[in-house]
């Protein structure tokens, strides 16, 4: 299993940040690229340009690439990370306003505690699993009373399988071996390319390349900050730091990204918006141990 002593709180704190940063906004950039090109195959032209800038940049730094259970490690990664969870979101927000996409993936805390204990990783966590319960129940409020939307349930699953795939992948990347993030990420990438290429094709999408400035600009930030840039500093947090810790960033990331959503696609809000944002902060508080609540704490639970 991956372990490395954990970094200085600053460093760590302003890599959480930028993957909070650039994620808020990816769920607005992809349901912007939807609006002229198919859904699975924008996921395959990110996923192909990332893993392709990726094993550039090992190659430059002379990194070796990942061998043994190593790669098998970053194989499964790439297949729960990018092979199923990106595919998923892609399709769901063909659909899905961009702000409810990015408020459903606020499920990923509670998640991710439950499959870090239950994977022996992490000790039992009372805080966390309070806080993730108190954070949904903000999202219930923000759901309910802020975005209008009815129809199919299947995108809205899609994006709760999403996320579940998402938490896997990074767990199963704690589980295996030390590796450099760069190249695993590359490899996983890869992988997610061709799963995705594979599932457009037998939706029968047109290749396309992006036609209007917009979908360029959406692609290039999503190859480079959206996967390029903060998949690297995931993978390097997730191996020195508690998954279900770092899973918070997933409840910020919606806030901003539901603002995103507003502004920029003028998607329609209910009046609980203020509400529903605190209690959600106040979950993130709690989960993160910034504010106490009455009980044993963590304590080690076995089974």
């Amino acid at each position: 299993m991956s372990e490395f002593p954990p970094p200085p709180r600053a460093r760590w704190i302003a890599a959480a940040s930028v993957c909070t940063m650039v994620w808020s906004s990816t769920f607005l950039f992809i349901s912007i690229g939807n609006d002229t090109l198919p859904a699975l195959w924008a996921c395959t032209m990110r996923l192909g340009f990332a893993s392709l800038i990726l094993f550039a940049i090992a190659h430059a730094r002379s990194e070796r690439l990942p061998a043994g259970p190593a790669l098998r490690s970053a194989l499964l990664y790439g297949f729960f990370q990018f092979g199923v969870n990106f595919p998923l979101l892609y399709w769901a927000e063909k659909t899905l306003p961009s702000g409810l996409s990015a408020i459903l993936f606020a499920t990923m805390p509670l998640q991710a505690a439950i499959l870090a204990w239950r994977a022996g990783l992490e000790r039992f966590s009372a805080a966390r699993i309070a806080g993730g319960v108190v954070a949904i129940a903000g999202i219930a409020l923000i759901f309910g009373g802020q975005l209008r939307w009815s129809g199919d349930p299947w995108p809205l699953l899609a994006v709760v399988a999403a996320t579940l795939c998402a938490n896997i992948g990074s767990l199963l990347y704690k589980l295996g071996p030390r590796q450099a993030p760069v190249s695993a990420n590359a490899i996983g990438a890869g992988l997610g390319a061709l799963i995705a290429g594979a599932l457009s094709a037998l939706a029968g999408e047109q290749r396309m390349l992006p036609p209007t400035a917009g979908s360029w600009i959406a692609l290039a930030y999503l190859t480079l900050a959206g996967s390029v840039v903060s998949f690297v500093l995931w993978a390097w947090l997730v191996a020195r730091l508690p998954i279900s810790r770092l899973a918070f960033t997933a409840v910020i990331s919606p806030l901003l990204g539901l603002v995103l959503g507003v502004v920029v696609r003028h998607e329609r809000l209910g009046p609980l918006s203020a509400s529903g944002a605190l209690v959600v902060l106040l979950g993130v508080a709690i989960g993160l141990q910034l504010v106490r609540v009455p009980g044993r704490g963590d304590q080690t639970v076995t089974s």
